[in-house]
């Protein structure tokens, strides 16, 4: 394996679950994974990352390992971009380059709007991006004009106990809608359970379902940040097949950067699992090693 077993740091009395792989005296590489996953997605895209890196993976609060607990609005986008921090300082890592998917690519563009001095270069994969009204504006339209039927889980989870009712033993069912290719290649098993097991941790369907809970809040913080453009160097990943995340999304993203580069690949949402080889290829022509 390339990414260690669980590691934990206490940070305000809570602790938060991390791995480790590569160079121990690397470029630090701190990689963030969406719902409803957790660090264990980078096992495969960490393994073909060249020499001279060291990745650190955090697991984002209610998913993985790290805490359940806490209040609906400490799943806020701006408030899990400072446990990230509180984490990072913690191992002692100041200056890092931030690899992202989904809400873990708006968590990392929370941090990076929080600490850009800090952040050296910035990844994403597969997410919209908060600074780009136009384009999410555009791209809700063209959801809307078509019923917004790949969103159901979004709205299932925005009810207050209905997930904590009923995904409770029937976690690798819930799982089996979602984890999934768009190349009728099986999605990697030994990822499929463990991503079983950390939702099987009581309080998870809460907690997991909290990422959607907040968005209106998320929303209003986003609507004040259109102008806003990124400093550091950016890649953004767009799996192509994605169903969710359109490729309107990626409208007007030239704006949102003062340098980006963009990679359209043949893949669905989970492209980190579902194509490694091509995801690391654009990583290791972007990141830069000791």
């Amino acid at each position: 394996m390339f990414l260690s077993e669980p590691r934990f740091v206490t940070v305000d009395g809570e602790q938060f679950a991390y791995r480790e792989g590569g160079d121990p005296a690397g470029t630090p590489v701190v990689m963030l994974h969406g719902w409803p996953e957790s660090s264990y997605c980078w096992e495969r895209v960490g393994g073909r990352l060249r020499q001279g890196l060291r990745v650190i993976a955090p697991d984002l609060r209610g998913l993985g390992d790290s805490p359940r607990e806490g209040e609906q609005a400490l799943f806020r986008k701006q408030a899990l971009a400072a446990d990230m921090l509180r984490v990072l300082d913690a191992l002692g890592i100041d200056r890092f380059q931030l690899v992202s998917h989904d809400w873990g690519g708006v968590v990392a563009q929370e941090m990076a709007i929080a600490a850009p001095q800090r952040v050296t270069r910035l990844v994403i994969m597969n997410i919209s991006l908060v600074n780009n009204a136009r384009g999410n504006a555009e791209a809700l339209e063209v959801i809307k004009s078509k019923g917004a039927r790949h969103q159901w889980y979004q709205h299932f989870q925005q009810q207050q106990g209905l997930a904590e009712a009923m995904i409770p033993g029937n976690e690798a069912d819930w799982l089996s809608a979602f984890l999934r290719t768009s190349n009728n290649t099986p999605f990697p098993e030994d990822a499929f359970q463990e991503f079983v097991r950390c939702y099987s941790i009581p309080g998870t369907p809460g907690s997991g379902a909290n990422y959607y809970r907040t968005m209106r809040e998320d929303q209003k913080r986003w609507a004040s940040l259109a102008g806003h453009v990124f400093p550091m160097p950016a890649l953004y990943v767009h799996g192509n097949r994605d169903k969710v995340v359109i490729p309107e999304f990626l409208n007007h993203i030239e704006d949102c950067f003062s340098e980006v580069r963009v990679e359209s690949v043949a893949a669905g949402h989970f492209l980190q699992e579902e194509i490694p080889d091509t995801v690391a290829e654009h990583l290791n022509g972007f990141l830069q090693p000791s």
